[in-house]
């Protein structure tokens, strides 16, 4: 894994919104959407020393290079998006281990990150976000503030799971927003804007009109025969 600072970025005690690309592609979507609509601005990047597939462009092959960003903005640094995550093990630990380092100079208290969770609850296009935390006090904070949390003992595996295994052993407050999906293969817009307003809400501050993306769920449920579930 290969880190390149760009600039030093003048913040102090951000917020970070961490996440990869993961089922229902919801990592993803809710990064780009939140650097887009803050006009976060690059300073530190993290390249992949080797690739973890290949693309076929129809008759010929092209190595991707995987790259990820970290975006900030006001009070907030923003990790991840993209298209996918390390698929070896090492490097995974790596950028687990460099996000907690840049939240440690920046003397970032919290961490976020977002991903999917698989249910086969009937949604009628409203998934509810669920939350898990990194420590007792901030489940009972989750509580009072009326958010659902993890229903059930489970393994969350790749970055979005790890990253608050990390918070956690670094005395950083952490917590996991997953949104209900049914069909984990498709892009799932209508969980990525229950996170986002979960987010909002825990935040305190708007990160945006959703707007495009309910477009975007739309358009999607026409083309598969699906609910956004």
């Amino acid at each position: 894994m290969e880190f390149t600072q760009e600039v030093e970025p003048e913040i102090e005690k951000p917020i970070i919104i961490a996440a990869m690309q993961d089922m229902g592609s919801i990592g993803g979507i809710v990064v780009d959407f939140i650097n887009k609509s803050l006009k976060t601005r690059v300073f530190r990047t993290a390249k992949a020393s080797l690739p973890s597939y290949v693309i076929d462009q129809g008759g010929y092959v092209e190595v991707p290079e995987e790259k990820w960003e970290y975006r900030y903005a006001d009070d907030v640094i923003v990790f991840g998006g993209g298209i996918g995550q390390p698929k070896v093990n090492e490097e995974l630990h790596l950028l687990c281990s460099d996000v907690i380092n840049v939240a440690k100079k920046f003397s970032s208290k919290f961490i976020y990150t977002v991903g999917g969770f698989h249910t086969n609850r009937e949604l009628e296009k409203k998934p509810k976000t669920f939350a898990t935390a990194t420590t007792l006090q901030l489940k009972s904070q989750i509580e009072n503030l009326g958010i659902e949390l993890t229903p059930s003992k489970s393994i969350i595996t790749g970055f979005n799971g790890l990253i608050l295994g990390y918070a956690k052993t670094n005395d950083i407050g952490g917590m996991g927003l997953y949104g209900e999906l049914n069909h984990p293969e498709i892009p799932q817009y209508r969980a990525a804007i229950s996170i986002i307003k979960t987010l909002e809400k825990l935040c305190y501050q708007k990160f945006g009109d959703t707007g495009e993306l309910e477009l975007l769920a739309e358009s999607i449920e026409k083309k598969f025969g699906t609910s956004q579930n």
